[in-house]
């Protein structure tokens, strides 16, 4: 069964096992102390941090090891946000972060700090401009992905750090998704990542801060890494994380020359095959093993399920998946469609075959899906009139669009369709929805129940 979820978690790296195995038989003593078992656990502790350290790009006693990716960035934003608190308390982030750096934002701004969210384009990338233009004499730190967990698209890393050079402002760089990949850009001051990511053992994060940037943890802290991660370090994991980062880098370049030609494939073919989809993040600037589409009329539950059935392991960032009915903040912020959304993270070792089926399987799955809802091909109507509201009230994704498509042919053009809907997503597929189909999105009004979207015909 393929897995296509390497972006969410990677398979355990055979080094990785390997290493993890050997330490546990080895490691297992105390890196602290001086008899013969903890001398030996030290040298594998040191040995592992090196190695670390070398595919960051920093140097060995600026790395610590810590619990997981999101322990690493909430102490890392903590720490570099209390070291610099006689500069004030304002943090900057990219309005696509991933999830633990906005909630180790929210966490700043209820304790009385201030934030502000640099927008993105349509491909889901900042612009230098924009960190220059929220900085601050009150900045106390930035922070921007090495590239979006979502969809993909490479971040200006080594643009913005310049830009926060400049303004005297540390800069965070979350590297989970790109540092098997690559190290990351130069300038940073900061560096987290998660060694799920690149097949390394969970609960194994990174976190780097370069020498003369001030730092200060904001839990007790003790002798053990540096006073950043109190208690005893999982050696035998963080071991087998190191082995495995420096193993999948040595194959990196050559993994990535072959997964991009499959996922331009993917993204050449989704588009040919599936009717009234958009594939969305940088075609271009992007990772290599990530591609991201999403589909109209689609629910984004449903078709996941399909895809599993048919021996498909691959995520979303749909509303339509989660418990929130909200849709993901990234795709928000892209201004992009949300409902439909499949995440396609292709793995080291994915074969043409693999991808291939994957293509012949989505076609029908889509239709399907499609067809449970009742979605069929519109057949022309007279114009009933020149506006006309539609009720969709209590439908979630994607009813609400449905309604507007079944609607649309009911005006002539030049005339309103007015969706009334109370599901947030149709804040964004609407909008979505009108770029797609060439028809002008005319704005939203609040009502006493819910929202009223109204669309105005083109052609």
């Amino acid at each position: 069964m393929p897995y296509f979820d390497t972006a969410s978690a990677a398979p355990l790296h055979p080094v990785a096992r390997q290493a993890l195995q050997a330490a546990l038989d080895e490691g297992w003593a105390d890196p602290a102390r001086l008899y013969r078992e903890g001398r030996r656990a030290r040298l594998l502790l040191d040995a592992a941090r090196e190695a670390a350290a070398e595919a960051v790009g920093c140097r060995a006693d600026e790395l610590s090891f810590t619990p997981s990716g999101t322990h690493a960035v909430h102490t890392g934003v903590a720490g570099a946000l209390a070291g610099r608190r006689r500069v004030g308390g304002h943090l900057v982030v990219s309005a696509v972060e991933h999830s633990s750096v906005l909630h180790a934002a929210q966490a700043h701004a209820a304790a009385g700090g201030t934030v502000t969210q640099v927008p993105v384009n349509r491909l889901g990338a900042v612009s230098p401009d924009g960190y220059a233009a929220a900085l601050g004499p009150a900045t106390a730190l930035a922070c921007l992905q090495s590239a979006n967990h979502e969809v993909g698209t490479l971040q200006p890393v080594a643009e913005v750090a310049g830009v926060c050079a400049e303004a005297g402002v540390p800069l965070l760089v979350d590297a989970a998704q790109s540092l098997g990949w690559g190290a990351a850009a130069p300038g940073w001051s900061v560096l987290t990542a998660s060694a799920h990511k690149w097949g390394g053992p969970p609960g194994v994060g990174l976190l780097a801060v370069r020498k003369g940037v001030r730092f200060a943890p904001q839990h007790p802290s003790d002798e053990r890494e540096s006073g950043r991660s109190p208690g005893f370090v999982n050696l035998p994991a963080a071991v087998a994380a190191a082995a495995s980062l420096r193993a999948v880098r040595a194959e990196a370049d050559a993994e990535a020359a072959r997964l991009r030609v499959l996922v331009d494939r993917i993204r050449r073919r989704v588009a040919r095959l599936v009717p009234d989809v958009e594939v969305v993040g940088d075609p271009d600037r992007r990772l290599p093993h990530l591609v991201t589409f999403s589909c109209l009329y689609v629910d984004g539950e449903t078709l996941l399920h399909e895809l599993d059935r048919a021996g498909y392991s691959v995520s979303s960032g749909s509303s339509c998946t989660s418990s929130t009915l909200t849709p993901s903040h990234v795709l928000r912020a892209m201004g992009v469609l949300s409902e439909g959304n499949v995440r396609v993270a292709l793995p080291p070792g994915t074969s043409a075959d693999e991808v291939n089926g994957f293509l012949e399987v989505l076609p029908r799955a889509v239709a399907g899906v499609r067809e449970k809802l009742g979605v069929t091909r519109a057949h022309p109507v007279a114009p009933e009139a020149d506006d006309l509201e539609v009720d969709a009230l209590g439908l979630r994704c994607p009813q609400p669009v449905i309604e507007l498509a079944r609607s649309i042919g009911r005006v002539p053009v030049g005339g309103t369709v007015t969706v009334l809907s109370d599901d947030e997503v149709a804040r964004l597929d609407v909008p979505a929805w009108c770029a797609m189909r060439g028809h002008a999105y005319l704005g939203e009004a609040p009502r006493p129940r819910g929202t009223a979207y109204t669309v105005r015909r083109l052609v």
